[in-house]
């Protein structure tokens, strides 16, 4: 009788997959498994079958790229699965210079609410109904082409009036320190002129 299991994704007798660990794929399972979770894929069997496909071609590539982790094989295929799919979906060629198309993609499918309506139809080969493609390319336009990733640049703190205490010449403390030594001063005369005075 035939396995029903792809002979590729089995372990061998040293109980590795592809010549690594199976620790080291379980790892590389999580983190597929996450990503697909941070796009909101919740049905079980869909989650399962999209993890095992990026694994899978992960693992062909392993062998071969002794000095890459599973990690970096399925981060690698994972992106080039779903940017291959968006560039299918939204009919955007998948180019070099456009690194964009996979954050405006995902952007999209949450925008028009894909995990709700049209979540078995994420990462399946076409055609797709109407109704979803129409979704995705409206949202993919409104993501773009003016969104982009924005880098947070550190900035100068405002602290407004203590600024200047800062900025006061070669000295300076001096000013602050005078400042405090006259009201000090102050203080001392009025204590005095009211204690001191003749009964």
């Amino acid at each position: 009788m035939e396995s029903a299991l792809n002979p590729q994704i089995l372990p061998d007798r040293a109980g590795q997959l592809a010549g690594r660990p199976l620790e080291e794929w379980n790892d590389a399972y999580a983190k597929v498994e996450s990503y697909f979770n941070a796009l909101r894929i919740r049905n079980r069997p869909l989650l399962g079958q999209l993890c095992l496909r990026v694994l899978e071609r992960a693992q062909k590539r392993a062998p071969a790229e002794t000095g890459r982790t599973a990690t970096q094989l399925v981060a690698e295929e994972m992106d080039h699965i779903v940017t291959e799919w968006f560039a299918e979906v939204l009919q955007v060629p998948p180019t070099n210079a456009d690194q964009m198309l996979s954050t405006r993609g995902r952007l999209a499918l949450l925008l028009a609410d894909m995990p709700g309506k049209w979540q078995d139809q994420f990462l399946r080969p076409g055609p797709w109904p109407e109704e979803f493609t129409e979704a995705m390319r409206e949202t993919f336009l409104r993501a773009g082409p003016d969104f982009q990733l924005s880098k947070m640049t550190p900035r100068p703190l405002d602290l407004g009036p203590l600024t200047s205490l800062g900025n006061l010449g070669r000295m300076p403390y001096f000013r602050m320190i005078f400042a405090w030594s006259l009201f000090a001063l102050l203080l001392i005369g009025i204590f005095l002129f009211t204690h001191m005075q003749p009964h």
